[in-house]
């Protein structure tokens, strides 16, 4: 394919380097490239909290529009920004494989006053919110958004003893601080780590369309793309729509599937848990099963209380 394939991307220094790695795939299978840079509206809106302004999408809908405009020809994203469901047209061409799915709280001071009673914790996740919560009820949780760059300043500039983070997003731009603790028991949001292409559909008078999802195809990672499909599918099974605090994880171990899955209260009192080990090839409707399992097990209700209070 002689053509340059064009890169669309948010322009932040975590958007650049996940861009940068798509580039470095592609070339090395010897595509030509070209990375253009967009600013989105969650980019630019830090003042609002996220579910405010409802948080899925408004990281990719710029991206979207300049790729219906012709003007880009794959979008990278972070997964766990992309809406469940796509615009009309565009597709999800790769997945790539995936980083480490832990959530770390980045500290001030000494672990002591970390998780001393009164401690503040920063964090603009209602689902992270809600799970520091249930384990740590005598906290105080305050609202933090902006780039990774700019959240980090924010924690410093503060006097808040800690705030949270995805331990991926810190590792890919060699900002992980030495004082951080990994979160082995916070469940983390579905597809948490991975790095989707979307691209628009290929049809029988798009030839070059048709070599772009080609060219995605060769580094997509099958075994990356089942997990966070399932992770995805709890999440809208469970939605419907609304922003929750809702965390999920699937993993292939040898030839099963190990999946636990999260449905809080926005005060991380009450929480609705979920896991199963499965054989991988029962795998095809299991995030779909286990958010009906919550679902039945109280999550209706709990997920009608969310969206009571989130819509205020």
């Amino acid at each position: 394919m002689s053509q340059i394939i064009r890169i669309g991307t948010r322009n932040s220094e975590l958007a650049l380097w996940q861009a940068n790695l798509v580039q470095d795939k592609l070339q090395s299978l010897g595509y030509k490239t070209k990375i253009i840079e967009l600013s989105s509206i969650g980019d630019e809106i830090l003042d609002i909290p996220l579910h405010q302004i409802g948080s899925m999408g408004v990281f990719t809908k710029t991206l979207d529009v300049a790729m219906l405009r012709g003007q880009i020809d794959i979008a990278v994203h972070s997964l766990k920004d992309v809406p469940t469901q796509l615009p009309e047209t565009i597709v999800q061409a790769a997945v790539l494989e995936r980083a480490d799915v832990h959530d770390v709280i980045v500290y001030k001071g000494t672990e002591a006053d970390l998780f001393a009673e009164g401690a503040t914790i920063a964090t603009g996740s209602l689902r992270r919110t809600a799970q520091w919560l249930h384990k740590y009820p005598k906290h105080k949780l305050t609202g933090l958004r902006g780039n990774v760059n700019t959240r980090l300043k924010k924690l410093q500039d503060h006097s808040w003893n800690g705030a949270i983070f995805a331990k991926a997003g810190l590792e890919r731009i060699d900002l992980l601080p030495k004082k951080h603790k990994v979160l082995d028991w916070m469940i983390p949001a579905p597809a948490q780590g991975a790095i989707m292409i979307t691209a628009l559909e290929s049809n029988s008078n798009q030839d070059q369309q048709s070599e772009i999802l080609k060219a995605c195809a060769k580094i997509h990672h099958k075994e990356t793309a089942l997990c966070v499909r399932i992770e995805r599918d709890f999440m809208s099974t469970l939605e419907g729509g609304c922003t929750a605090p809702i965390g999920g994880n699937a993993e292939i171990i040898e030839d099963k599937i190990v999946f636990k899955g999260i449905l809080s209260a926005l005060d991380g009192q009450d929480q609705k848990v979920v896991f199963k080990i499965i054989d991988l090839k029962d795998a095809e409707k299991l995030g779909q099963q286990c958010a009906q399992e919550i679902l039945n097990n109280g999550g209706d209700v709990l997920m009608e209380e969310i969206k009571k209070v989130i819509k205020k």
